[in-house]
């Protein structure tokens, strides 16, 4: 039989075994993967490559701050985390996942064209993906639209509504809850900001960067009635100054395609029209059934040009182009948002549709850096989160337990040894 003495032993060492590799594993390598094998799934060759298809992470995954893991290769948004509400999904160049915590009623940010940094709404906050450091850079109520092209500049907007009405001693109005919003140009990363004259607007909805960065077009409800209507108006513009170039009304049934709206021959600007219910009354059912196009405007005239695309349902934005084919972000409409479904696809001229990333049930909303969309980098592999890649606190909490099992153990074994004494001679 086994000694006591032995039994101490080989306990002591199975427990510290255990300690030491929970404690040790965050410092295994930015891949998060456990074996050799798995981390060679990704190399040097398929960095910079979207990929194909994500999953939803772990419960206990680190967060961007917690564990840095580097630049984006896809953002996408789910509640399916340990904080049950929407949150960031980083999945880096090199198949790591990482969470991207967002507050209450914050919104979705901008991920900006190198990958590198995310842009909080409303705070201001600019998140290093590669660092984990987070600093405020620009004044709070910003609501970006879009990066420049070349990642220096941000468009965006600020409401200005006084969201507390006061009155004064013969019960006149004091304030105005309905002020015109600004239309900016901020420089996320020195904090810099100027007002873009783009003409009067209740509100701002969508706004692009042309391909040379040097004119923007901004679309928005001209006035209070006619956000009420979701009615909206297109302005194209040189943001430095000079006022619009031209304008034009779109109506309820037509608005910009998103923050990759222009084309990247920079003589057509892309609309998303659709049949169907328009209005503040349609129900769910009628904004599913939407049925959607893509329609071009020439940028030196804003007459209609060309053919319009058949895109189908779900239809959320342009978020980049591939040639001259435009790739749509699609978000299943359901009653519940849990159900959702975000997808990136390539629509062609014929209206065929090649899906080229799938994110899981119940995401809301994906990105993708410019550019990884600029080269068109796609179909890399589908990388799985690591159950290793978890924050500090997730490997005390498993280490300290051992331990203390550890320490019983030691206990009851001494206490055996001197109650029994040493063996007679």
């Amino acid at each position: 039989m086994e000694s006591t003495g032995g039994r101490l032993r080989r306990a002591t060492v199975v427990g510290l075994a255990l300690g030491l590799v929970a404690l040790s594993a965050p410092a295994a390598t930015a891949t998060d993967r456990p074996a050799a094998a798995a981390s060679s799934a990704l190399t040097d060759s398929t960095a910079g490559v979207v990929p194909s298809r994500v999953r939803d992470p772990w419960l206990w995954q680190a967060t961007v701050g917690q564990r840095p893991a580097g630049p984006a290769a896809l953002v996408f948004f789910t509640d399916r985390t340990r904080y049950f509400e929407s949150t960031g999904v980083l999945v880096a160049r090199d198949g790591a996942y990482r969470l991207i915590p967002i507050g209450m009623a914050e919104g979705h940010g901008l991920l900006s064209p190198d990958g590198r940094h995310y842009l909080r709404p409303q705070s201001g906050e600019l998140l290093d993906l590669t660092t984990g450091r987070q600093r405020r850079t620009v004044k709070p109520g910003l609501h970006p639209f879009a990066w420049s092209p070349d990642g220096r500049r941000v468009l965006g907007t600020r409401n200005n509504d006084d969201h507390v009405i006061s009155y004064g001693p013969d019960n006149q109005q004091l304030n105005d809850p309905e002020k015109p919003d600004d239309l900016l140009v901020v420089d996320p990363y020195q904090g810099t900001e100027q007002v873009v004259e783009a003409g009067t607007f209740a509100a701002h909805n969508e706004a692009a960067w042309s391909p040379g960065g040097d004119l923007v077009a901004v679309t928005g409800s001209p006035d209070v009635p006619a956000r009420l209507a979701e009615r909206q108006r297109l302005v194209v513009l040189d943001p430095t100054g000079g006022g619009p170039r031209w304008q034009v009304d779109l109506g309820d049934r037509r608005m910009l395609a998103g923050p990759a709206a222009w084309h990247p021959d920079g003589r057509r600007l892309a609309l998303l029209a659709f049949d169907g219910c328009a209005g503040p009354r349609c129900t769910a059912e009628q904004l599913a059934a939407r049925s959607w196009r893509i329609e071009f405007l020439d940028t030196a005239t804003g007459q209609a040009v060309g053919q319009a695309l058949p895109a189908g349902t779900s239809v959320s934005g342009i978020v980049g182009w591939r040639g001259d084919d435009p790739l749509l972000r699609y978000v299943s409409r359901t009653e519940a948002a849990t159900d959702r479904q975000a997808t990136l696809a390539a629509l062609s001229p014929e209206g065929g549709r090649e899906v080229l990333v799938t994110t899981p049930v119940g995401s809301t909303n994906l990105m993708v850096p410019g550019d990884l969309l600029t080269r068109a980098a796609f179909g890399g592999p589908e990388p799985q989160p690591s159950p290793f890649a978890a924050p500090l606190w997730v490997y005390l909490t498993l280490a300290v337990p051992t331990l203390l099992v550890i320490a019983l153990i030691v206990r009851r074994v001494r206490r055996h040894r001197a109650a029994t004494g040493p063996a007679p001679a």
